[in-house]
């Protein structure tokens, strides 16, 4: 089922001679998070579109995967002649054929596309689908990526128009400075094989160590906030924190709603980011808005989010050991835990909605032109 958002500036249309003043927009992706309350960025984009004026269709919202990739098609089909522009989520592995089919439906019909390359493992995919991504990318209009790691790592399939990262609306992000960091660590994402849960509680474990051999009474508690993907990977989890002995140290509450994101956040001083593959995810730069230290692996886009030493740490890919000893260093060292608190809000606010939406509005508006000039 398709969604139209309308803007609060009539239903007057926009003449594709000046697609400045408003726009038409078909926005193509996975939006059934919307449902239980936690909006992706590109729900939340949809949003701030229809907000500056522009009428927007969105699909799809349908949370099983087989009738969500139909309502794309059908939608695509209904709407291609009568948008001026479409922005079309781009993912690896099966939800890159919906990015496939949607585009060739619309640019069957003239309609322009701008291609949004989401997931960190695009580069892996692309290496085994060279040919389907080298096409893909001939066929769009523009392509964008949201971390300069993307963009250059996915350059050699095509051109990579220009980058426009994940933001999130600061404001809702309450800050606390962290001048002194309390061993309280909250870890955020789904339970999904590729941020690697488990790694979390390995951390916790020698945390723990690290405290009950120095006898302090604050020992460290992690909260690990997020949605079970049924992957296995939670189930792993719990093992690893009972084989480790942690449980009684560890909080598993599932996931919460975006609104509470903040609140839930908060009750932290350290945040982990465990993934084995990642781009530019949101949770970091939520933590970091909050005024989190954030330890972090290395992998994907991630030295592009966070400066090492600077706004955050980094260390290697499923290394419990180095993860645990970056959070003793913001533990044991208050300089470093408010240098990293203080940056980290900095790089956040960087990334606010009301600085990315205005470069979003002015690359869609270039795409339309750019189709009226030919």
């Amino acid at each position: 089922m398709i969604r139209t958002l309308e803007g609060h500036r009539g239903a007057e249309t926009l003449a594709r001679t000046e697609p400045a003043a408003r726009m038409r927009v078909l926005l193509v992706g996975d939006f059934s998070s919307s449902k239980v309350g936690n909006a992706s960025v590109a729900e939340q984009l949809a949003t701030k579109l229809s907000e500056a004026g522009d009428v927007v269709h969105v699909t799809s919202d349908r949370t099983d995967r087989a009738a969500r990739v139909a309502s794309m098609v059908i939608d695509t089909v209904r709407h291609r002649h009568a948008v001026d522009v479409a922005i079309v989520d781009v993912y690896s592995g099966a939800g890159f054929r919906w990015a496939e089919w949607t585009t060739r439906l619309l640019t069957a019909a003239g309609t322009p596309v701008i291609l949004v390359l989401r997931a960190g493992d695009l580069p892996e995919f692309a290496a085994t689908a060279r040919r389907r991504v080298e096409q893909l990318f001939s066929s769009a209009s523009s392509v964008v990526a949201l971390s300069p790691y993307l963009a250059d790592a996915m350059a050699e399939y095509g051109r990579v128009e220009t980058v426009i990262p994940n933001p999130i609306q600061v404001a809702d992000y309450p800050y606390r400075r962290r001048s002194h960091a309390r061993p309280r660590l909250v870890w955020l994402r789904t339970f999904n094989r590729t941020y690697n849960p488990p790694l979390a509680p390995r951390v916790l474990a020698d945390l723990l160590a690290t405290a009950r051999r120095r006898s302090q009474g604050d020992l460290p508690h992690l909260t690990m906030i997020g949605a079970d993907q049924r992957d296995g990977s939670w189930e792993m989890t719990m093992a690893v924190a009972d084989e480790l002995g942690v449980r009684e140290h560890l909080t598993v509450p599932g996931p919460v709603p975006k609104s509470r994101v903040p609140a839930a956040l908060a009750e932290g001083d350290v945040f982990l980011n465990t993934s084995d593959v990642d781009n530019a995810p949101v949770s970091v730069v939520e933590a970091m808005a909050c005024g989190l230290c954030v330890v972090s692996t290395d992998v994907g886009g991630m030295p592009y989010v966070i400066t090492d030493g600077v706004d955050g740490l980094l260390v290697a890919r499923d290394d419990a050991t180095a993860m645990a000893a970056g959070v003793q260093r913001v533990l044991d060292n208050d300089d470093l835990a408010d240098r990293l608190s203080t940056n980290a809000r900095h790089r956040a606010e960087a990334l606010d909605w009301d600085k990315v939406l205005p470069r979003w509005r002015d690359h869609m508006a270039h795409v339309v032109m750019e189709r009226v000039r030919r």
